[in-house]
């Protein structure tokens, strides 16, 4: 009888998976019945495999997903790092946005990381995040400042890094893990998604006990083109309008202009962001018009 363990597939390669389990990586082939459910086992999925060898075996199955992005194909996130830069480029807070409601929709926790913080206050974008219940770590790879916070918060989670070019993700995860110099540069190339970088997903362990998605797939742009969102789904990817939704006065409410809107008075209140509303009446614009069979 076939030894059967349980792992986590760390990357999928032209039909093969390789799945680690027991201390061992193991180069895997999926059962058919996969082909017949249509299933399509992805990176991050629990796998439970059949071992045939020392580091070979067959992918029986894989268990329930907690979450998963389609494009690019990724299972089981814990934390989605929102990288940002305080200056070079200025912070926009419509990205950041956009990136949280995508994270939010997933059941995937944001969080926001400044960058470049010894070259210019984060107070206020850290308000505005820190209000509005989100977790914010302002870092500098020069300086060290936010490093070791950051560090402790990823022990022990499955995050993906997103954000777009030059906010110092390559930066970032160099200072995060400085230990495995080799490894982290071949990560920090692709997530500066040069010309000649790798489409392939894969899971990389860090010395400090985290785990990181490294995929050609999350920058803001490519999430935005991929993960739809519909209008009577979005304030519902703001966590702060929670508590504020139900008391409306109609349930269609909008909360963009409509009076009675319990959203708008807690805007005026003070008690949500105007920063964070402006850009859910922006991106509510966007999407209005989108149908799901479209």
């Amino acid at each position: 009888m076939a030894l059967l363990l349980e792992g986590v597939i760390l990357k999928c390669v032209g039909g093969f998976y390789y799945v680690e389990a027991a201390d061992t990586i193991f180069e895997c082939r999926a059962r058919g019945i996969f082909r017949k459910s249509k299933i399509t086992p992805v990176v991050g999925d629990i796998a439970r495999i059949s071992v045939l060898n020392e580091n070979t075996g067959w992918l029986e199955e894989i268990g329930e997903r907690r979450n998963i992005m389609v494009r690019p194909a990724v299972a089981n996130l814990d934390i989605l790092v929102i990288v940002v830069s305080i200056t070079e480029p200025e912070p926009n807070t419509l990205v950041i946005d956009k990136m949280i409601a995508i994270a939010e929709k997933n059941r995937i926790e944001p969080i926001i990381v400044i960058t470049k913080s010894d070259l210019q206050d984060t107070k206020r974008l850290e308000e505005i995040y820190n209000n509005s219940g989100f977790e914010v770590f302002s870092v500098s790879d020069k300086t060290g400042e936010g490093i070791d916070l950051l560090r402790k918060r990823l022990t022990g989670q499955l995050s993906a890094f997103c954000g777009n070019s030059g906010v110092g993700k390559s930066s970032l995860l160099n200072a995060l893990d400085l230990s495995q110099i080799s490894q982290t540069g071949e990560i920090s190339k692709k997530l500066g998604r040069g010309r000649h970088t790798t489409r392939t997903t894969e899971i990389f362990k860090l010395s400090f006990g985290g785990r990181i998605v490294d995929t050609p797939g999350f920058s803001s742009l490519d999430l935005e083109r991929t993960i739809r969102i519909y209008k009577d789904e979005l304030a519902f990817c703001f966590r702060e309008f929670g508590d504020y939704i139900e008391k409306c006065r109609f349930t269609s409410c909008s909360h963009t202009k409509e009076k009675g809107c319990a959203v708008l008075d807690a805007v005026d209140n003070g008690d949500i962001m105007k920063e964070r509303h402006d850009n859910y009446k922006a991106i509510y614009e966007e999407i209005k018009n989108l149908k799901e069979w479209q």
